[in-house]
């Protein structure tokens, strides 16, 4: 059981932190809901136990194998789209019979493991624009399949995960000012032709957050009204009055934070937020302490990953970002996101195991 001693067990801590802080927002607000969080908790120690017995080194030494990863996500995106179902204006989901995943939540550990490994290798050379370009194939196609899901919340994500990759092997600046008027355009055309009426009303919503408060900005409102009546302490467990009387939408979920904060005050609101950036800091000392590239960039990939996921879901949750249904990292209910998650964590202490 020596193996055990090598894991970062900061780290394991402050997942731990996040899992006990979402399953009281869940048992607060519903009972159903969290014995399926539980199982899937319990899946995810396993995760994170077992791939501590892989050499993870030399499974990912053969680039076929990242190749698989990245092609079953990019699979997983082409089913969703033929047999996927549809809820909230997204086909976004899987099901198979009582069981249904997130097709887009697999292909995120595709497109880190691809991205990592080719900027392990090529980060030097990152002045050239065929590094620059080559690197965006990889993104393009599950960015075009989510987007014909469509979730635009995902995509910005995707996006992010390959602009961070970027931004740290040391991308020149003028090609971010090169880069900043096709972002411009390109941000026009999807506004354009790109995004449906619903999207863009939650975008013109965020600009006038007075407007239509039973419609566009209801949610918006709602999470506001339960954050700013929640005080130093809170309501108490089980006490939210905009979770216990149903205004609160999606409390579960995309507005988890809310409903925690109503309950928990600003306390234990600030508990989760340091939570999640001990986790956060312990995935980058883990990739600081790495000996390989491809390690340290799994490592930030991941923190990319969950620093997006974070400052989406906390930002629509506050007003200052539209409602696109982003979860909170986990905090927010779902199968799907919870095992993407600690595979990662599970991948991230594998790495931890081995180096320090």
């Amino acid at each position: 059981m020596g193996f055990l001693k090598k894991l970062d067990w900061q780290l394991n801590i402050a997942v731990g932190l996040l899992l006990a802080f979402g399953l009281l927002a869940l048992a607060s607000s519903t009972q159903f809901l969290i014995w399926r969080q539980l199982i899937w908790v319990a899946v995810g120690a396993a995760i994170i136990f077992s791939t501590s017995f892989i050499n993870f080194k030399r499974l990912m030494s053969y680039r076929w194998v990242i190749v698989v990863i990245y092609l079953l996500g990019i699979s997983l995106l082409l089913l969703n789209l033929v047999i996927g179902s549809e809820a909230h204006g997204n086909k976004s989901w899987i099901n198979i019979g009582s069981f249904k995943f997130q097709a887009s939540e697999f292909a995120k550990i595709g497109l880190i493991v691809i991205l990592a490994k080719f900027f392990s290798r090529s980060h030097i050379g990152i002045k050239r624009f065929g590094v620059i370009f080559t690197s965006f194939l990889y993104l393009l196609l599950p960015v075009f399949l989510i987007l014909l899901q469509p979730d635009l919340g995902t995509a910005l994500i995707f996006c992010g995960i390959w602009a961070g990759f970027l931004f740290v092997s040391g991308l020149p600046k003028k090609y971010v000012a090169v880069a900043l008027p096709a972002l411009i355009l390109c941000g026009l055309i999807v506004w354009g032709v790109g995004l449906k009426d619903y999207q863009r009303n939650r975008i013109v919503g965020l600009l006038k957050p007075d407007v239509d408060p039973l419609g566009v900005n209801y949610n918006a409102i709602q999470s506001k009204i339960a954050i700013g009546s929640a005080g130093w302490f809170g309501k108490g467990f089980g006490q939210g009055a905009q979770v216990r009387l149903g205004f609160l939408p999606a409390a579960q979920t995309d507005f988890v934070y809310a409903a925690f904060t109503e309950e928990w005050g600003l306390v234990g609101a600030t508990a989760l937020i340091l939570a999640f950036l001990w986790m956060v800091w312990r995935i980058l000392v883990v990739g600081t302490k790495s000996h390989g590239n491809f390690d340290k960039f799994v490592c930030i990939g991941s923190a990319l990953l969950f620093v997006f996921q974070f400052a989406i879901n906390i930002g629509s949750t506050v007003g200052f970002l539209p409602v696109i249904g982003v979860g909170l990292p986990f905090v927010s209910y779902g199968g799907s996101s919870l095992l993407t998650s600690f595979i990662l964590i599970g991948i991230i202490q594998n790495i931890a195991a081995t180096t320090i």
